[in-house]
């Protein structure tokens, strides 16, 4: 009898043994991937267990129990965070658990390049595939409420390369873009040169604008904000052709005509206003703000496109028509203002 039970005990130490195994390799089992992975997205209030049992019947989780056991006993299948997931090859259960509940989810970019304007920028954002549209322009009311206590939002979102996740918005990406713009600009302006002719960092930020937009050459940034700021200070017109196009707005068939230079209802028309215009016309860059508050010393009052991205600069007017004559009226066939296709 005594024998009976002690091989008894044997045998179910042993299934006890093989059990504990069984479950040892069937947790250390992958998940059935492809080789590149498989993206994941993890709906708001979606449990752990309607997470293994889709993924179960999908053919990529063999033992869903399993994972939905250890979860309510470890307590992370309280903690595991909605979002979007790329699921590796090799992947253990444990390391899906991990992964949910890190929040570590895929991340896409959208870049809004120098230059552009807010309109632009709102088209670009409106265009990404895994980022949701809920602005209707740039006239958005909720634009507005952003940038308060502004009234106009051009020039007040940082162009940049910025990073999000599926199911953000665009109305949160420009929440970001004005949080960077407003840190930059106070950045600068902290560190500015003396004796500028602008009564606050908004004033800064308006000629940084007309900088991006009148620059090829980045290393030009410095000397063409010479030129305007020296312009300022002499009481003289900054007469510069990108606030006379942004004033026209969608008119603007890409001619710029004798007729736009002389409007006087245009109130972007640097060559009718002896000041800075009433707002940005494009969304600057750091590099255009810090020139902006750094302009390079120097005698120049004037410049004018070569033709091949950079400018011609000249501290006499004399000099400058000669420019003109040599640059502008005997154009090249290869003539072109800008180093470089941009996006408008």
């Amino acid at each position: 009898m005594i024998r009976k039970l002690l091989l008894l005990l044997l045998l179910f130490s042993l299934a006890g043994v093989w059990a504990v195994q069984e479950l040892e390799r069937r947790w250390q089992e992958p998940l059935v991937l492809p080789a590149d992975g498989l993206p994941l997205i993890v709906e708001s209030g979606e449990s752990l267990g309607g997470v293994a049992r889709r993924l179960h019947e999908d053919g990529v989780l063999p033992y869903p129990d399993l994972l939905i056991a250890y979860g309510r006993w470890t307590g992370i299948d309280q903690q595991i965070k909605r979002g979007e997931y790329l699921l590796s090859n090799r992947m253990t259960p444990l390391m899906l658990l991990d992964l949910l509940r890190s929040g570590k989810v895929i991340e896409y970019q959208v870049t809004l390049p120098e230059g552009i304007t807010v309109r632009r920028a709102v088209e670009i954002l409106a265009s990404q595939p895994h980022l949701e549209s809920v602005l209707e322009g740039p006239e958005d009311a909720r634009i507005s409420a952003i940038i308060e206590p502004y009234t106009h939002p051009e020039g007040l979102f940082f162009p940049d390369t910025y990073q999000y996740a599926r199911n953000a918005t665009d109305l949160e990406l420009l929440q970001r873009a004005h949080k960077k713009m407003v840190e930059v600009l106070a950045l600068e302006w902290q560190g500015r040169s003396p004796e500028l002719p602008y009564e606050n960092p908004y004033e800064a930020l308006v000629m940084a604008s007309i900088i991006e937009r009148e620059t090829g050459l980045p290393q030009e940034r410095g000397e063409i904000a010479g030129v305007f700021v020296r312009r300022l200070q002499k009481g003289m017109r900054l007469q510069t052709d990108p606030t006379v196009i942004y004033g026209l707005g969608l008119e603007f068939d890409g001619n710029l005509r004798r007729s736009h230079l002389t409007d006087d209802s245009n109130i972007y028309n640097t060559y009718r206003i002896a000041a800075l215009p009433p707002t940005p016309i494009a969304l600057p860059g750091q590099a255009a703000i810090h020139a902006a508050l750094h302009p390079t010393e120097g005698d120049a009052l004037f410049f004018v496109a070569r033709g091949d991205g950079g400018h011609e600069f000249n501290a006499t007017l004399a000099g400058h028509e000669k420019a003109v004559r040599k640059f502008q009226l005997r154009r090249k066939k290869d003539y072109r203002s800008s180093p470089e296709v941009r996006q408008k």
